[in-house]
């Protein structure tokens, strides 16, 4: 990214910080890719909640509210995800300089692509019931002759 080392340390902190306090934010497509090898272990950090953890995490943030906002909401909402947490989707050129946009979102919060839970389907011969069915059947049509018995006799 044509940067000095402690120039790019500094702005994928800034940025992860970002990401972690916004959950989404808007940058080139460069910086994206390197900041999702950058933020991922850090959030697979924050999934053990320890000193040491919290101490680790700290040394690359340095930002005592991301740190927080890490390790309580997004360590909570990524705690059975095995890894990718991130998600980079490209927004075009910028029409300045012609670099490639994206922005860089965590996974679980956003609302606009929550995944809708389908029903697991089971498939079933037509042939065969089920003695469920077929038990909840007889009840019901044991009712049905009850009641038309009791209906026949207040008729009388």
């Amino acid at each position: 990214m044509s940067r000095k080392s402690a120039h790019r340390a500094a702005m994928l902190s800034n940025m992860a910080t970002s990401l972690i306090m916004h959950k989404r934010i808007t940058t080139t497509l460069q910086k994206a890719k390197a900041l999702r090898v950058y933020v991922e272990p850090l959030i697979t950090k924050a999934k053990e909640d320890t000193t040491a953890s919290r101490r680790v995490v700290f040394s690359y943030l340095q930002n005592k509210y991301a740190i927080t906002e890490l390790f309580g909401t997004v360590a909570d909402k990524v705690a059975n995800r095995p890894g990718g947490y991130t998600r980079i989707i490209k927004l075009g050129k910028r029409p300045s300089d012609d670099a490639d946009m994206a922005f860089i979102e965590l996974v679980d919060f956003d609302e606009n692509m929550a995944k809708v839970e389908k029903k697991t389907r089971t498939r079933r011969s037509r042939k065969a019931t089920p003695k469920a069915a077929v038990a909840e059947e007889n009840a019901t049509e044991a009712e049905t002759v009850s009641e038309s018995v009791s209906v026949e006799e207040k008729a009388e």
